[in-house]
């Protein structure tokens, strides 16, 4: 058993209640509307070369709880603004689901996919693998064989961090300080899986901050995807991987 394991235990009699008490009266807002999937041109007239292909997967943010449509989530923001930045059409697709850990993405969710090949795939996920206390180990396998999955599938993989659980504000202490250590430890994890497996590790800035959330709390709004959208932008920008020459050539070779 994890030494994490050893220091929680004296808090349990108090964080499951508290954890029981969030699941009783959380706010569920629903995911955003059909369709999720479509095609973002940039915002002037000139296109530059061929298509970007974007799939975005993983937990409730993707299904865009938070906001109306895909356009105003996380998926839908990052396609436009990879159109704009790049003047390249982005023909995108959202596939997510809420509740999802990293189990349910690869088992379940891989297969509602089309045999297709993508410019970029961003896999987010972390949440739910965090609150439903999935050991690490697990964790570390099923985001490994996620990202083996889409390495053959895709020239670039992402992963965003897991979101930082201790700043939401929804959750009540010390629940939301124990449910953000944890995250962290996952984080850590993932960004190790990262530099295994040949994918992009996105750090977290201020998305989750009180002015950029959801009525519920817990969810980016409109302007939080925003924010979420051009951070990943960024650092594929840094990276060199979403580069004019890169991405023509990704596309050509494809």
């Amino acid at each position: 058993m994890s030494h994490w394991w050893y220091l929680a235990a004296p808090a349990l009699p108090l964080l499951l209640p508290q954890a029981l008490w969030v699941k009783k009266t959380a706010l569920r807002l629903p995911d955003a509307a059909l369709p999720w999937q479509g095609v973002c041109t940039p915002s002037s007239s000139d296109l530059t070369s061929s298509s970007l292909r974007l799939l975005v997967i993983g937990e409730s943010t993707v299904a865009g709880v938070g906001v109306d449509t895909q356009q105003q989530a996380l998926c839908g923001q990052l396609a436009q603004q990879m159109a704009d930045a790049q003047s390249r059409q982005v023909i995108w697709q959202a596939c997510g689901r809420n509740g999802a850990t990293a189990a349910v993405c690869r088992r379940e969710l891989l297969a509602t996919l089309e045999p297709e090949r993508w410019d970029l795939v961003v896999i987010v996920l972390g949440v739910n693998d965090t609150t439903h206390l999935t050991p690490r180990w697990r964790w570390r396998s099923e985001l490994m064989r996620l990202l083996d999955h889409f390495n053959a599938r895709a020239d670039q993989v992402l992963v965003t961090a897991v979101p930082p659980l201790g700043r939401f504000h929804a959750l009540p202490q010390p629940l939301r300080g124990w449910f953000g250590l944890r995250a962290g430890l996952l984080d850590l994890d993932a960004q190790r899986c990262c530099a295994m497996g040949r994918a992009l590790h996105v750090p977290m800035a201020g998305i989750f901050e009180r002015h950029y959330l959801a009525r519920d709390g817990y969810h980016p709004s409109q302007a939080g995807y925003a924010l979420w959208a051009a951070d990943i932008l960024r650092c594929l920008t840094q990276s060199s991987c979403l580069s004019p020459s890169a991405t023509a050539s990704a596309s050509s070779s494809g």
